[in-house]
């Protein structure tokens, strides 16, 4: 287990990584309600928040520092707002930790934005928004009371209500997000932690950011009308059991990125304790590549999945599986019928299938309606609200 240890002139925030039984170290942040600390027109956000909290659209908000909404709490954000963060890297961002909701129900033509307060921003400026939820995970054993732990904050998550309601997201667009310690402990633009399928989630824009555009880590959520552009390591990222549905997903790559979706049937860094894997269902997927020798989707430590009408562009490789015949048996799920893609049309792309699972199977076996996908309409659903789109 590494620690970090972070100063926010006199908020001090433990940093831990852990993923076992919940061992949650103090958190230690000043209790800072919005109105103790106005500025000239401008409300610094930061603290511990045990009380709920709503925001005002005449108000200007700037989160200086890590903002927690405590369980039973609940972060109300009108329409048409736009809340800006400090270009302090990981030092500033949201999290809702287990028990707490966030109400944030922009619409097309005022949706909600997080965003940098630098007049020049860039990809990594301040944190993301965390979401933390009591839905199972597979690094804890399945049924256990035992919970994990975020990779920034050390906030608690996982459980045992597939139905964990964590609230609402509806026509939000994050701006240039995921701050990071280094390569082990960083934000990404949303990271759902244990989230569950009560929580609604749709209309969702990740914009210019450093880290992942959106990483599950294990939860039942449901996503759906998901635009990430320009995110610099991956686009979409699982892990830890995930097993909700993704619906309608727009990816478009910039010139610094890394996959399309990375996709982990659980954490490597620590076990499988639940004993089973991530299987998502994903429906309606466009990707439009870079063009410059790269991958799209990667598929690995057993994780399965099936994905429904996709359409991939300019990629060297679309989907690279990789795995073994022992703990990661990702090329079984093949032969099982839990992995693989229907309808799906490969432009511009050198290689449809690379496997390297130690398993024995024809492209045939994961590959089916070659030609026949057609991705998704982000021109029609993605009206008004998004940016970046090409």
């Amino acid at each position: 287990m590494k620690k970090y240890l972070l100063f926010l002139g006199f908020l001090a925030l433990c940093i831990t990584i852990s993923c076992e039984s919940d061992d949650t170290a103090q958190i230690i942040i000043n209790d800072i309600q919005d109105g103790e600390q106005p500025g000239d027109q401008t409300v610094n956000l930061s603290g511990v928040y045990t009380e709920d909290l709503t925001l005002d659209v005449n108000t200007d908000y700037l989160v200086s520092g890590p903002v927690l909404m405590a369980s039973g709490t609940t972060l109300t954000i009108p329409a048409g707002m736009t809340i800006r963060f400090q270009p302090v890297g990981v030092n500033a961002f949201i999290a809702i930790q287990q028990g707490a909701q966030i109400n944030a129900s922009g619409t097309p033509s005022q949706p909600i934005i997080f965003t940098s307060s630098s007049t020049s921003p860039g990809a990594g400026d301040w944190g993301g928004l965390v979401i933390c939820g009591t839905a199972p995970i597979n690094s804890t054993a399945d049924g256990s009371a035992d919970t994990a732990t975020s990779e920034v904050g050390n906030l608690s998550y996982g459980g045992n209500s597939p139905a964990d309601n964590s609230g609402t997201l509806q026509y939000v667009r994050i701006e240039y997000a995921g701050g990071a310690i280094d390569g082990n402990a960083e934000l990404n633009g949303l990271s759902l932690y244990g989230v569950g399928n009560g929580t609604v989630i749709d209309h969702i824009q990740i914009f210019e950011g450093s880290d992942d555009g959106v990483e599950f880590f294990g939860g039942t959520v449901n996503v759906s009308q998901l635009v990430v552009v320009n995110s610099e390591d991956d686009s979409v990222d699982w892990t830890e059991g995930y097993t909700g549905t993704l619906t309608d997903v727009y990816i478009q790559h910039g010139v610094s990125h890394d996959k399309a979706f990375e996709c982990d049937g659980y954490n490597v860094d620590f076990n499988n304790a639940g004993g089973y894997f991530s299987r998502p269902n994903i429906n309606n997927v466009t990707v439009l590549g870079a063009n410059d020798g790269s991958e799209a989707i990667r598929l690995r430590a057993g994780t399965q999945g099936l994905f429904n009408n996709v359409l991939l562009i300019d990629f060297d490789e679309a989907f690279d599986l990789d795995g073994d015949t022992g703990d990661n048996p990702t090329g079984q799920g093949v032969l099982d019928g839990f992995l693989s893609v229907t309808d799906v049309t490969f432009t511009n792309v050198t290689t449809k299938l690379k496997n390297d699972t130690g398993f024995t199977f024809d492209e045939s076996d994961f590959i089916s309606g070659d030609g026949n996908g057609s991705g998704t309409d982000v021109s029609s659903w993605g009206a008004g609200w998004t940016v970046g789109i090409r």
